[in-house]
């Protein structure tokens, strides 16, 4: 990320600027507290009313935003590489994602409004905190908390997030593939199609229509995932993490690392040790 993570997770509760350009590479949680309000999201209509919550992964594909003189609500945007960054590839969040592409607003009653809320007003009163030796954990800790409940309340009304066409068929195998750790080993869009008995275009085109994300993005985010567990919490070298994940030579695996965490992976694991001990 170009910009420090103080810069980058932003507190408002101004409703015309969630498709800001500064919001682009964000995801926007936003609760709705009072009034009425609509939005297009990728050329679909959506209507908010007190207490529901709106999940804006692509806040660019947001327009004609409006809303009545009573309608209210306060978001949090922050980047979407760092909430990845935050989950293991092995949850509701690949499925959760895709169904809030298609439909970015969940109900909640008002407990579990009044839950978010919490969320959202404990982020907000520390983003300043920025001389905290942890900030990024702290941070990190407070938006993973926020984000599971969203699970949680996405969850209670969607079950079947996925549709039973082929469409939907293609897209649920794909993602049960990336859920049982095939990134930790396969990063190919090939591999993917061949499992799947699809063409790559096909798979490419289906996963990126579905979601608004590329294939080969969906597989970085879980590999990437797997890499940061590995990185945080064994003994393994760099050399056997790298082996570990058939990545043909460590300086190919310090790359993919570079690009998808921001640094080489022993860079990550002085940072991370630093941080222990001070």
């Amino acid at each position: 990320m170009a910009k420090h993570l103080h810069e980058s997770i932003v507190y408002s509760n101004e409703f015309t600027l969630v498709n800001s350009p500064a919001f682009y590479d964000c995801i926007v949680h936003l609760i709705c507290t009072d009034g009425t309000g609509s939005f297009l999201y990728n050329d679909h209509p959506f209507t908010m009313s007190k207490n529901d919550i709106a999940v804006i992964s692509r806040p660019q594909l947001v327009s004609k935003i409006e809303k009545d003189e009573n309608f209210r609500c306060e978001y949090i945007a922050a980047p979407d590489k760092f909430l990845h960054n935050l989950l293991p590839a092995n949850n509701y969040a690949i499925r959760g994602c895709v169904s809030l592409f298609d439909n970015p607003i969940i109900k909640v009653d008002e407990l579990d409004a009044s839950h978010f809320k919490i969320d959202i007003s404990n982020i907000k009163n520390r983003i300043d905190n920025i001389d905290h030796q942890f900030y990024q954990e702290l941070m990190g800790s407070l938006l993973q908390t926020m984000v599971y409940d969203l699970f949680d309340f996405h969850s209670k009304t969607n079950n079947d997030i996925l549709t039973t066409d082929r469409v939907g068929y293609i897209t649920t195998q794909f993602y049960t593939l990336l859920e049982g750790g095939r990134a930790k080993t396969q990063r190919e869009v090939s591999h993917y199609a061949e499992q799947l008995h699809v063409t790559p275009k096909y798979l490419s085109d289906t996963i990126k229509r579905v979601t608004g994300t590329s294939v080969s993005t969906h597989i970085n985010n879980a590999a990437t995932a797997i890499a940061l567990e590995y990185l945080k919490n064994s003994n393994m070298s760099v050399s056997q993490i790298a082996d570990e994940m058939n990545f043909s030579s460590i300086s190919y695996f310090s790359r993919f690392c570079v690009k998808n965490i921001g640094m080489s992976p022993m860079k990550f694991r002085t940072v991370s040790t630093k941080k222990l001990q001070e």
